[in-house]
């Protein structure tokens, strides 16, 4: 993000939502075309994603896909490989897919309090935020924060700590009571997005934070049963751009385009998600059949390690089908006899791997793991 040579840091007192922007603003042709799709694209997306018996799987997925990428923005930088290997069941991996690991579970945490009491309060941000960031949780108190352009040059400084409460209290207002601004619901997700980076409330974990909040509206405002819209993979993409459009609202005033902007975002997800989902269903089933029709130990919960994650390991079978440590191999190694998983050695650990999971989700082959 970069800003002309004549520019002052924006210090303004934050506006209140929704105070912040004149909704008659919003009667544009283009946001109402681009909401039109952006709309069909996510209709799409929920109903395929219902289609398949155990969403479950799709958290574990695409949420792990969601975390690598969000965190990549932070430049928090993992590979598949190592995300894949490090199983929260493991005490091994790198720093920075633990990093990612903490942002997959912090999602879930939201989104199980958000369909239990079909709210997104303040309180609900902050256990997302002390999941991802378990040294530094809370709110700021200490004045001083400024973001930069990635230099030297301070573009923004965020309202000072003791002015966090009340602009969060509004927020969350904002979040969970429509009738404070009657505009549609992927607007308002812009808006509370905005708002909510503005703020800045805590010294770490915001950027994520705030793309864990996306998601968890949208299935708050039903648009979604589960969060599978995965924003980070087109931001991570646009970076700049994402960093531009933020800004420009606060130097310009410039809500279309970063409305349009976010539009754009979930348009392209959507469909991208619809696609991925697809082929995760299409291999789901293909496994099922396969492994009920050749093996007498096939089950439900084994289809569901298998499909949750491209990589599995004894142990990962024997906690999720409760059988011993020799039922367990005796499992793996059959399937990778088979043909449906391939045994790898990393480390000191051996790794079975569905390969075309790994394909599906990375566009990539899997590496080709130690020498025996």
């Amino acid at each position: 993000m970069s800003a002309p040579a004549s520019f002052q840091p924006y210090a303004a007192v934050l506006k209140p939502l929704p105070d912040a922007l004149d909704p008659r603003r919003l009667d544009n042709p283009i946001i109402l075309k681009k909401l039109v799709a952006a709309h069909r694209r996510l209709a799409e997306l929920k109903g395929v994603a219902a289609s398949i018996p155990n969403q479950g799987i799709l958290i574990g997925t695409l949420g792990l896909q969601e975390a690598k990428d969000s965190s990549a923005i932070e430049n928090i930088v993992t590979t598949h490989d190592e995300l894949f290997r490090s199983n929260p069941l493991d005490s091994h991996g790198s720093a920075a897919a633990k990093e990612v690991r903490l942002y997959s579970q912090a999602l879930q945490i939201g989104y199980t309090a958000v369909r239990q009491t079909g709210l997104l309060t303040g309180n609900h941000i902050l256990d997302i935020q002390r999941a991802l960031e378990p040294a530094r949780a809370g709110y700021r108190k200490v004045p001083g924060t400024v973001l930069k352009d990635g230099g030297d040059r301070v573009v923004y400084t965020p309202p000072s700590p003791q002015l966090l409460p009340d602009l969060m209290s509004n927020l969350e207002k904002f979040i969970n009571d429509a009738s404070l601004l009657d505009v549609d619901p992927l607007v308002k997700m812009a808006l509370i997005h905005h708002q909510f980076e503005s703020i800045h409330p805590f010294y770490d974990g915001n950027g994520r934070t705030g793309r864990i909040i996306n998601v968890l509206y949208l299935v708050k405002e039903q648009l979604l049963d589960i969060p599978v819209l995965y924003l980070s993979r087109a931001i991570v993409r646009t970076k700049s751009d994402y960093y531009e459009a933020l800004q420009a609202v606060r130097d310009r005033d410039a809500w279309e385009n970063w409305i349009l902007y976010m539009l754009s975002a979930v348009e392209q997800t959507a469909a991208e998600g619809i696609t991925t989902i697809q082929s995760i269903k299409d291999l789901l089933l293909d496994y099922k059949h396969r492994i009920r029709a050749r093996h007498k130990f096939y089950s439900q919960d084994l289809i569901n390690n298998l499909l949750s994650l491209p990589y599995t390991k004894i142990e990962f079978i024997q906690n999720d089908l409760e059988v011993s440590r020799l039922t367990a191999t005796r499992y793996l190694d059959e399937l990778a006899k088979d043909g449906l998983l391939i045994k790898r050695k990393f480390g000191r650990s051996n790794y079975y791997i569905n390969e075309p999971l790994f394909r599906i989700l990375t566009g990539e082959a899997p590496p080709p793991g130690d020498e025996r």
